[in-house]
């Protein structure tokens, strides 16, 4: 988000902002936590957890390094709507709530920014929410690759590939469910595994898994 400030805004936000250090499964922000600053992920993944009336913890995203949050809580100036939990260790960038909002207002590129990411975050979210409308779990793990996906140099891949019970937790299903339905794909030649990521050799195979009878 911050890619686009001239080298003078740079350093003039740089003082502002707070090094943070996490453990694995520390939690990073809580629920309900007021909104007081933009958080950026500077290395490691955290996954975005909200917990449901009967105590159930149930993935909502994962988080790489790169992305921001806690955006919504600062926007609306209202509590944080979810728990973000670190998933391996990780050092988080702090930006405080009137730093952050200033940045909105006087800089067109980062207003820019917040736009498409809000965008693409109501349009993720969305397709979320269709996946986890399907019936089958093993087409609907497959459709959470399929969501998750990307192009790059090195081909299609899911870069920092969640652990299968983090997941489950985040589809709805088993731990045993997610691992049988990789295992498959591994079998069919249609992913290969490697560490942190998932490189999918047949794209076309995948989709037609999760749009098949």
């Amino acid at each position: 988000m911050l890619s686009e400030l001239s080298d003078e805004e740079v350093l003039a936000i740089k003082p502002e902002m707070r090094i943070r250090q996490y453990a694995k499964r520390e939690v990073v922000l809580h629920k309900g936590g007021s909104g007081d600053g933009l958080l950026f992920l500077l290395s490691g993944s955290l996954q975005v957890i909200d917990v449901t009336e009967d105590g159930r913890a149930i993935g909502l995203r994962m988080l790489v390094p790169g992305d921001f949050f806690g955006e919504i809580a600062l926007i609306n100036s209202s509590t944080r709507s979810a728990s973000v939990v670190a998933m391996t260790d990780v050092l988080v960038a702090f930006l405080p709530a009137p730093v952050a909002m200033n940045l909105f207002s006087h800089s067109p590129s980062v207003a820019r920014q917040m736009l498409r990411h809000l965008a693409q975050k109501i349009q993720r979210d969305s397709e979320f929410r269709a996946l986890l409308s399907i019936n089958n779990t093993a087409k609907r793990i497959y459709a959470y690759i399929v969501l998750m996906q990307k192009k790059n140099p090195d081909g299609t891949v899911v870069e920092n590939l969640p652990t299968h019970q983090d997941i489950a937790n985040m589809i709805n299903t088993s731990r045993e469910t997610v691992t049988r339905a990789l295992l498959t794909l591994v079998q069919q030649g249609i992913v290969q595994k490697e560490p942190h990521r998932l490189l999918i050799k047949d794209p076309d195979a995948l989709q037609k898994l999760v749009q098949g009878d």
